[in-house]
């Protein structure tokens, strides 16, 4: 499992501690036993959600590639990864682009999710086609942010990932 999750200010259900992402990732690792990687960011994302829209603009704009902290150390012996992240400019973050740039995929099989409000999964899935071309990138799914707050999200998320 390898994700991003922005706490703080988020579109529809306001300031929250444990982000949208998280949430669904925390519930995925739960449910199968997957280890986990949060990509957290050197950059701080904590703003208010109009300027971290102008931000997500700008560095997808200028196709930026943000710093984060920490790293996987076995990559290899993972066949199966589950790849999270909200919606940010129609894909993932930016940030999420600089560890596809770090960690070579290919040859693995990769389950696309997303939180959101409307994008669904946005173009996820086909940049993370075009970024590992020689990886068996499956049909993905997304959530919507509000309800990822809900109480019975480990339910929800159990019936996504029940045919991967």
């Amino acid at each position: 499992m390898v994700f991003f999750s922005h706490a703080g200010d988020n579109y529809s259900v306001g300031n929250i501690k444990v982000g949208n992402t998280k949430r669904v990732a925390d519930a995925i690792c739960e449910l199968t036993g997957a280890d986990e990687f949060e990509i957290v960011a050197d950059k701080d994302y904590d703003m208010p959600y109009n300027d971290l829209i102008k931000l997500a603009t700008k560095e997808a704009e200028n196709h930026e590639f943000p710093t984060y902290k920490g790293k996987i150390d076995h990559i290899a012996q993972y066949t199966k990864i589950y790849i999270g992240g909200p919606v940010w400019w129609g894909t993932y973050p930016r940030v999420m682009f600089t560890f596809f740039r770090d960690y070579d995929l290919s040859g693995k099989t990769l389950i696309p999710f997303t939180t959101h409000e409307g994008s669904g999964l946005g173009s996820a899935d086909t940049d993370l086609k075009k970024v590992y071309p020689k990886a068996n990138v499956l049909d993905g799914f997304s959530i919507y942010g509000h309800e990822c707050q809900k109480a019975d999200i480990k339910d929800r998320v159990a019936k996504l990932i029940k045919d991967y």
